[in-house]
This record gives C-alpha cells, structure tokens and sequence, in this order.
C-alpha cells in the first residue's frame, strides 16, 4: 500500500468527534463494554489518530503506542484507542493486518500484558452476513485497534459477568436494536 490518504480524509477533530460519540452511544449507551465507562468517565481512554501514510508508518504509532501503555501507569491511562481514518478501507486487509499486530505484541514481548481488539466500520464476524447486525459489536467509524491491558480485563471480568454472558447480552441488544437503530444511534451530532 502506498499513499492511502485522500484529500476527503477526515481531519482529527472530526474523527476524534465521531469517536468519542460512537463510544458514548454504542460502547457505553448500549452497555456493549460493562468496563468502559469507569475509565472513560475517569478519561483514562487515550484516542490516538494516526496519519500515516502506509502500513509502516502505522506500526511505528503502534509501536510507540503500545511501549506507552506498557510504561504507564493504568490511572493515567487504561486503555488506548489507536485509530487511522483512512488506510484500511477494505475490512479484510485490515483483519490480515491484525497477524502482523499479533507479531508486534510478541516482538515487544507483551503477550499476556497487552492485548488487541479490532474494529472497522465493515467489520465482519466468520459465518455472518456482511449486514448482519451482531457484527455491530465491533462496527466502529473507523478502523481502530484497541489496545487493552490483560490486568485490566482480568479484574473487570472478575468483578463482573463472564465474557460468555457479555457477549451473549450484546448479541440481543443488537438483534432488538436492529439495524434501523443502529443507523438512528450512530447519526446526529
């Protein structure tokens, strides 16, 4: 890939807008993350918009988002959302990109202290429709990689649900949501 930026990309206030509003309606109003809003309302989420010009360039910001977490403590930050506008427009170059985060994680050696979760606007669970509403769980405005603590989801899942249940919870709440309410969610200021 070599320059997938357009000049209609989105400047950073506007994706850090449709962000912050997809986590407060979708994440936190439908309850999708039970974890989130502590450390949302404690504004220990980082946002963090990439402008890189190719896939290199995205694995430096990863690479420098990831030692950042490592090195800092979760009360200043718990958990980033490292997110770039434009360069995965086609969800399946970004779910093969996710074996290379995989790598990076390893490369760093953070396996079992860090972890990766994808979202991406088309994103698309194996054995479902392109449109099926439950792939809305990790539907997002942009292509993002959530970078998580391992603590952090240990003691939140201890404390709380199984993952099981959760996942089970969202399922529902997204069939009796429905696709039109998703859309209805998602617009507005």
């Amino acid at each position: 890939m070599a320059d997938c930026l357009s000049p209609a990309a989105p400047d950073e206030a506007q994706v850090l807008a449709d962000m912050r509003r997809w986590i407060e309606r979708a994440v936190i109003g439908l309850n999708l993350c039970p974890f989130a809003k502590a450390v949302y309302v404690k504004d220990q989420v980082r946002l963090v918009v990439s402008r890189a010009r190719h896939l290199d360039g995205l694995l430096d910001d990863l690479d420098r988002e990831l030692l950042l977490l490592r090195d800092t403590s979760p009360e200043q930050i718990d958990t980033t959302l490292l997110v770039h506008p434009t360069l995965f427009p086609d969800f399946e170059v970004f779910n093969d990109f996710l074996d290379v985060v995989d790598g990076v994680i390893a490369e760093h050696g953070l396996e079992g202290v860090l972890q990766v979760a994808p979202f991406h606007p088309r994103f698309q669970f194996e054995g479902t429709e392109p449109d099926d509403i439950t792939n809305a769980t990790n539907w997002a405005p942009y292509p993002t990689l959530h970078l998580l603590r391992e603590a952090s989801i240990d003691r939140a899942v201890a404390s709380g649900d199984s993952a099981d249940a959760i996942v089970e919870r969202n399922l529902e709440t997204l069939r009796r949501l429905g696709p039109e309410g998703w859309q209805v969610l998602m617009k507005g200021p």
